[in-house]
Parts: C-alpha cells; structure tokens; sequence
C-alpha cells in the first residue's frame, strides 16, 4: 500500500497571519468607473437568514424555479462626508496635498479625531492635484446596536478629476444613501476584518495531522522541522502556533441581492443575536462576509467581476425571521 504524505498544510497565499491594526479593513486599491460617485460603502454587519428566490441564472438546471440560499445581513446608515483630500502623483506614490474639512461636523466625530479648528482653506484654492478622495465617517446611533464612535474612512471617487470635484462640492458635509451609490443585483467586493481565535497551536491552525502517542515529547506539534537547518531559523513555511483570526480580507464579487428601508422585512421579535434590531437601510448579500457582528463591512465595486453572475437581482419570494 503507498505511504500517503501531506507535505504542504496551510495556505500560502495569507501571509504573514498578523492581527488586524484596527477594526475595519484598510482599502488598498479602487476600481476605475465611469461615473462621478463614491466607489464603495460601508455598513455594519447584522448576522445571517435565509431567502427564497427565482433562480435567474440562465446557465442553470434550477432556472427559473425557487431555490433557497443563505444570506448576510448588513445595516447600512446613511455616510456623512467629512472632508475632501487631495493626492499629487510622485515616484514613491500619492501623496496628500491638502485636505479641506466640511463647515458643520457632527459632534460624536470628536470621539474618533481632534476637530479642525481653522478651516481657511477652500476647496476652489487648491489647484495642483491629481486625484481626489473622500473621507466619509459612519453614524452608529442610527444602527440598531448601541455604540457612539464613528468611524472614519476613505473612499476612492469615480469619473474623471474635473467630475470628481465637482461630486465632492455637492456632497460634502451631507449624508450620503447606500442607494445613491449601489443598486439591486449588482456585484460587489467586501473588505472586512475576521473574527478572532487568539492564539492556536498548529492543530487548529493549519490542520496538520495528530501524531502517534508514542512521538517524542508532543502529540500536537508539527514533528520534526526537516533536515536542512543551515539557514540558522526555522522556515516560516513549518506549521506553528500564532495568531489565528482578526485577519484583514477581501472577498470577490458577492453578489448583491436586495437593498431596502423597510427593516420591518428582515426583525424579528428578540432581535438579531449580539447585535439587536434593524433601525435604518440595509443590505442582503448572497452567502457568507467575514467579521462578527456589529463589525464594519466596507463594500467596493468589483475589480474583476464574475460574468457567470446576472447582472439583475432575482425576484425574492419571502426572508426567514
């Protein structure tokens, strides 16, 4: 019989597996879009249900029949603009120029930054730049969870530089819609920050195999860290004990089913677990978001979208409370 070996246990692709800097995800990069808007979202996420829908996929054996399929549940408040940065392109990247802070700034935004005191600059009086950004921050009190710290982000603006400051002058200070921004069976990536396991051993980490009772000193370690020990370290390819969870990641095209203001659709009686009840817009996003509950989901426009998904949301028959 053949000797069965798993050399390779573990992902490479993650790497290293550090704790998150903070609660929310960090966006890295923004897809190009033709019209003048913010390019993502954030919300918070709520839990999951189950839906009822019209299978719409045309490639599929349950075309046009009700199928049934889990769903994540993010509430969505309105995003209030906070300031408008501006970027200068140089060899080691963009680099911010000058940053104009909106008139009126809600008051819980001083539990998250010291509040601009001077705001002489003006947006009008910045003329050398080459992109434009937004920092937009969250309004918690809104959701249906009690927390009074905003969160503040930045979010990439679509269109062209003239258009993108243009948008900026219109929506700064002002509480921006999830709905002006995505809409119904569109495609969208989640950047989130995973739920946190601590510290594990190499077992629960990686997956590596139990050793026989009779090995050398444990049961639970990785064995024996291979012949060739020249390099003076252990390779960082071995399985080891480490952090596990509260990972930053990005998750590819989740296909977004429903977007809606009518949160009486989705509450229940007790409430969602370790969250509470739904009080402003949410969202219905096809299958599992990383995170747990009450965490920051920021959702972008997908970078390289999946043509197998309809670009028209299905018709849903009915959502488990």
């Amino acid at each position: 019989m053949a000797n069965k070996r798993k050399p390779r246990k573990g992902s490479m692709q993650y790497w290293p597996r550090v704790r998150s800097k903070r609660t929310y995800a960090r966006v890295r990069y923004w897809p190009n879009i033709q019209e003048a808007k913010l390019m993502g979202f954030a919300g918070y996420k709520v839990g999951m249900t189950h839906i009822g829908f019209i299978d719409n996929k045309k490639t599929t054996l349950t075309k046009g029949t009700e199928i049934n399929c889990p769903v994540t549940i993010i509430e969505c408040p309105p995003l209030k603009a906070a300031s408008v940065r501006f970027y200068k392109k140089t060899n080691s990247g963009l680099k911010i120029v000058s940053e104009v802070f909106a008139e009126k700034l809600d008051k819980e935004l001083e539990r998250t930054i010291d509040m601009p005191k001077k705001r002489n600059v003006k947006i009008d009086d910045i003329k050398d730049y080459d992109d434009i950004r937004l920092m937009v921050y969250t309004q918690p009190r809104l959701a249906g969870f009690g927390k009074k710290k905003p969160e503040l982000i930045e979010i990439g603006l679509g269109g062209e530089k003239e258009s993108k400051l243009q948008y900026a002058k219109t929506v700064l200070g002002k509480e921006i819609s999830v709905k002006d921004i995505f809409k119904e069976g569109q495609q969208v990536d989640t950047h989130a920050v995973t739920k946190g396991k601590g510290f594990q051993g190499p077992i629960k980490r990686f997956g590596i195999s139990i050793r026989s009772h009779k090995a050398e000193k444990t049961k639970r370690g990785p064995g024996s860290l291979g012949g060739w020990r020249a390099q003076g370290h252990v390779m960082y390819r071995v399985a080891h004990a480490g952090q596990m969870g509260y990972h930053t990641r990005t998750k590819y095209n989740d296909w977004l089913l429903k977007i809606s203001d009518k949160p009486e659709e989705v509450n229940n009686k007790g409430g969602f677990p370790h969250y509470g009840i739904i009080k402003s817009q949410y969202l219905l996003i096809k299958g599992s978001v990383a995170g747990s509950a009450k965490r920051l989901i920021t959702m972008t426009f997908p970078i390289r979208p999946n043509r197998k998904i309809p670009a028209e949301a299905p018709s849903i028959t009915y959502i488990t409370k």
